[in-house]
């Protein structure tokens, strides 16, 4: 067999696997030792395992440091409560949620339009999110900049955007809180938004100005949209404020598609990166096979 990054990769995940799924086979859960860096499952990547909390009690079992939820703003705040003093028992970061949904059917908002109410009604939903992020324990909130609108000139929309993110910048900083705003594909998911790479967020960011704004680095998104990671990465990294992994094609876990994950930790190793890598993808398997999985490819690219 001629030998790949893929091969290799495919290797140190069964090698990794074997112990987990044994140990799996025989108690329910590793107890192992904690990764290295701070991976971040979120509710659906341990479903077998029972509901949000019984989620997290398994993550922390496999030595998983952190834990973000999209849609933690939506739950009850008795909800919220739990999940903050799950992860504080375990010893865990809380990572993102989203502190402003977009309306992706209808393409909106858009913030660069000539409508103050769209920018406004952002902004009403940042000054809610405070409350949540302090319930939650965390310090970063996921924004999307909306959509483009074809109405109105690209540069005009962006000078409108970094307005309206430097407005929620003076909101959130004084609570101690980052918003990260998410660059998105256009190609495979997401047609028609405004904010499409990492450079783009670089430049908002840059003109904003504000500790309270900053960029969220989803690989799967950039790798599509752009690639050069490590990079653009290297060009931006003033104002990256947050990590997401997910591989390209499937979006799925590292090892199973085409982004050398490995090289990516060991860049942010190098730069003594300490924050939260969201883990933003699904299982390539169904089941606790596919759990097994999940926790082996981790393995694998933290220990190289």
């Amino acid at each position: 067999m001629k030998l790949s990054r893929r091969n290799l990769i495919a290797a140190g995940i069964a090698a990794a696997a074997s112990p987990a799924i044994a140990a799996a086979a025989g108690q329910g859960s590793s107890n192992a030792a904690r990764f290295s860096l701070g991976y971040a499952p979120h509710e659906g990547s341990f479903a077998s395992r029972g509901g949000l909390l019984e989620q997290i009690a398994y993550a922390a079992d496999q030595g998983f440091r952190a834990w973000e939820d999209n849609e933690a703003r939506k739950r009850p705040v008795e909800q919220q409560e739990a999940m903050a003093k799950a992860l504080a028992q375990r010893g865990m970061t809380m990572g993102v949620f989203v502190a402003s949904m977009p309306k992706w059917a209808e393409f909106r908002p858009l913030l660069g339009s000539n409508d103050d109410a769209e920018r406004e009604a952002f902004l009403a939903d940042i000054r809610t999110s405070v409350e949540v992020a302090k319930r939650l324990n965390a310090k970063h909130a996921t924004v999307v900049t909306g959509f483009m609108d074809r109405k109105v000139p690209q540069d005009i929309q962006t000078g409108r955007i970094i307005d309206c993110m430097r407005r929620a910048g003076d909101i959130v900083a004084p609570h101690g809180l980052t918003l990260v705003m998410e660059p998105l594909n256009t190609r495979t998911n997401h047609p028609g938004v405004y904010m499409q790479s990492i450079a783009q967020g670089y430049a908002v960011a840059r003109g904003a100005n504000s500790p309270g704004v900053k960029i969220l680095a989803d690989l799967y998104h950039e790798q599509i949209q752009s690639g050069n990671l490590i990079p653009t990465l290297e060009a931006c990294w003033a104002e990256v404020g947050y990590i997401q992994f997910g591989d390209n094609p499937g979006r799925k876990e590292p090892g199973t598609g085409e982004i050398n994950y490995a090289n990516i930790v060991r860049w942010l190793r190098a730069r003594n990166y300490g924050g939260v890598i969201g883990m933003e993808h699904g299982n390539s398997l169904a089941g606790r096979e596919g759990e097994d999985r999940l926790v082996a490819a981790y393995r694998a690219i933290d220990q190289i």
